[in-house]
């Protein structure tokens, strides 16, 4: 059972790496966000209605309004108002 445990786990672990974040900006307005990931600092620029998918292997985001955020991949995001939504 254990033996079972271990690979359901290490399974899933592997699987969230294969997803990535997705961002929308619902502002009128194109917004930065700041995509340090494998050491690499990014700046990303969403503009007004766009999605962009990001942080495929994991990463740290900083949004518009200061926030630093970790993501795993999977995560669906939205800016709202400056701030960051999480759907």
């Amino acid at each position: 059972m254990a033996r079972f445990a271990t690979v359901l786990f290490l399974s899933l672990f592997a699987a969230g790496g294969a997803y990535a974040a997705t961002i929308t900006n619902t502002d009128p307005a194109p917004v930065i966000v700041i995509v340090t990931e494998g050491g690499k600092r990014v700046e990303v620029v969403v503009d007004a209605g766009v999605s962009e998918t990001l942080c495929a292997t994991g990463c740290f985001m900083t949004t518009p309004d200061g926030d630093r955020i970790g993501l795993g991949g999977g995560e669906t995001i939205e800016i709202v108002k400056g701030s960051a939504v999480f759907k």
